[in-house]
């Protein structure tokens, strides 16, 4: 009888918990709730990671993290069981939510449970380690260790955590990855030139690394074909030449080095991506591309017409390159929707600058007569051919936006070609290059992994 009268207590415990549970998702009741189930302590966080595990319980995982946070060690322990023992997606997902989210409290577990014998609670141990506060030099040794692991997601969430966190323990971690590049093990050792690469660039890459990376450089530029830039935001000056020595020179570019398409628009793709405040990142590297039917391209947020810091540069380079070989123009081209803008010089003067990119400020870059194709477009849109944008009704206006956001490429490929539509049938001469700007000279160049 007293088995019974402790199964039957334990089953009512139960069913009063999983309540509580319930009750975290009510506004009136989740306070009350979540006092009552930190005090459950295991019996409390074993109901908690069922309601998380249950698809259909409404109990969120931001309000479940704090109780199990105060909860302890005990919560951790359920949690791990509730990631084994999830079976659909969606429910290994809101334990994941939770587990990887209780903060350097519980930075200890999850060094200890980076060692699991279950790929996927190592890796959200790694996950939780990444967004622990402070996680710095102490986890490094159980990182490094996993930075090999036979299950290929784990060693990548080790990598990524590697880099997001390596900042601000670079001076230690470079030496320990420098190690494992030049000794192994062998397993580590691909990862770890990633997160060289991606922490302090070709400045911490071991020479054997840089040279072997070279390598493979010339070895894959005889085979190499035209590949189109596939960037979120394009940023190109386009010159009728082959020249590109001499256009290298007029830009005062410096220190070329060859690429391949995909290195080269992979690394102005990616620094095209660097916006914090005050970084010049963006602006520190250009590629230059082989003659490509006829054409020379620099691809790089350099080159932007309508960027506030870069626009009149860039209006004076076109310019000079126009009186060297006839002509020169830049643009500007969002993939997204972030509008167009375009400069067209011809023999040192300035045909046309136009932008429509949504900024407050794109009429104040005007110059020049539409070009025919702006014409052409806007007869089509059943709008004046010219027109003067303050006298313009709104309602024109707002139509002639929205096709201008989208006439970069077009008008590009109306004059001559553009970087956008190039592909391996292109005809091509030469080698691209990636060369620094006087940005990079003065400032340095992003660290990256990039695509060779």
């Amino acid at each position: 009888m007293r088995d019974h009268a402790v199964i039957g207590r334990k089953v009512a415990e139960r069913g009063s918990m999983d309540g509580l549970v319930r009750d975290l998702g009510c506004p009136d009741r989740c306070v009350a709730a979540a006092e009552v189930l930190v005090s459950g302590g295991e019996v409390a966080a074993e109901a908690i990671v069922r309601g998380l595990t249950d698809e259909l319980s409404p109990v969120q995982w931001l309000d479940a993290v704090p109780v199990l946070q105060h909860i302890g060690d005990a919560a951790f322990d359920c949690l791990v069981q509730g990631l084994l023992d999830a079976s659909t997606a969606e429910a290994k997902e809101r334990v994941g939510l939770v587990f990887t989210r209780l903060g350097a409290g519980f930075l200890d577990q999850y060094v200890t449970a980076m060692s699991h014998t279950s790929a996927f609670v190592r890796c959200q141990a790694v996950v939780g380690v990444r967004l622990c506060e402070g996680a710095g030099v102490s986890t490094v040794p159980a990182l490094l260790s996993l930075l090999g692991d036979l299950d290929p997601e784990v060693a990548r969430q080790v990598q990524d955590t590697l880099v997001i966190r390596g900042k601000e323990i670079e001076a230690s971690l470079v030496p320990l990855l420098q190690q494992i590049r030049r000794a192994g093990p062998g397993r580590q050792r691909a990862r770890a030139l990633a997160v060289l690469a991606a922490l302090g660039g070709e400045t911490v890459l071991p020479a054997q690394d840089v040279a072997a990376l070279e390598r493979l450089i010339r070895v894959k530029l005889p085979d190499d074909r035209p590949a189109a830039s596939g960037a979120c935001w394009n940023h190109w000056i386009a010159v009728p030449s082959g020249d590109q020595a001499g256009i290298i020179s007029i830009l005062g570019l410096t220190d070329p080095r060859p690429v391949t398409f995909a290195l080269g628009n992979d690394i102005v793709d990616s620094d095209g991506h660097d916006t914090e405040p005050g970084s010049h990142g963006r602006f520190t590297r250009v590629f230059v591309t082989p003659e490509l039917d006829g054409w020379t391209f620099v691809l790089g947020a350099w080159c932007d017409p309508c960027n506030a810091e870069r626009s009149e540069d860039v209006l004076r380079l076109c310019t000079l390159l126009s009186s060297r070989y006839g002509r020169a123009a830049a643009y500007y081209y969002g993939a997204q929707g972030d509008g167009s803008a375009w400069l067209v010089t011809e023999h040192g003067k300035v045909l046309r600058r136009y932008s429509e990119t949504g900024e407050g400020e794109d009429h104040l870059l005007t110059l020049g007569d539409p070009l025919t194709f702006e014409q052409t477009r806007r007869e089509e849109l059943g709008l004046q051919p010219v027109w003067d944008a303050a006298l313009e009704s709104e309602a024109h206006a707002d139509e002639w936006q929205w096709a201008a956001f989208e006439l970069a490429p077009q008008i590009a490929q109306d004059l001559g070609t553009s970087p956008l539509r190039i592909d391996s049938e292109t005809t091509s001469r030469g080698v691209g290059v990636i060369a620094l700007t006087p940005y990079g000279v003065a400032h340095g160049v992003p660290a990256g992994t990039y695509c060779i």
